[in-house]
């Protein structure tokens, strides 16, 4: 079996036993350092980390292949993946790059199967008279015109 499909396989079994947990992303490089990192409803501890790398670890012979591996947890500087990212990261600020180069930036309020849903708060000048309002609106993002996500952070 080729040695990357082994890999798979050996992940996809584990992540069947967790429910919790997905896989944002495999990388195997030529040399065969294979980095996974990993994503949970409820976030992922080091416990979590030490049980995928034992699943595949364990069950790949060093003998017959030699490699490295590397499992994490997404970090905050990782962008927004799949929808089931977007719905754990409800009710967080973050920062959108569309595919028009243009950036926007709210309160992550709806993620479904096709859009995401944010909430932009900002101030604009009156309609009449002097000084600003404070406005709230909604705007609707699908995927498919998101380039890049991610949450921000506000100190």
């Amino acid at each position: 079996m080729e040695f990357r499909k082994k890999i798979e396989e050996l992940l996809n079994d584990f992540l069947e036993t967790r429910k919790d947990l997905f896989l944002i992303d495999l990388k195997i490089s030529a040399g065969d350092d294979i980095t996974v990192i990993l994503d949970g409803d409820n976030g992922v501890s080091l416990q979590d980390c030490l049980d995928a790398s034992r699943a595949i670890e364990f069950n790949v012979d060093r003998e017959e292949h030699d490699f490295s591996l590397q499992v994490m947890s997404a970090g905050l500087s990782e962008p927004l993946a799949s929808q089931r990212q977007f719905a754990k990261n409800i009710g967080r600020e973050i920062e959108v790059l569309l595919n028009d180069s243009s950036k926007i930036e709210g309160e992550l309020a709806k993620a479904d199967e096709e859009k995401i849903t944010l909430i932009l708060r900002y101030r604009k000048p009156k309609d009449i008279g002097k000084g600003k309002v404070d406005v709230e609106e909604e705007k609707e993002i699908p995927y498919s015109e998101i380039k890049k996500a991610l949450v921000t952070i506000k100190f």
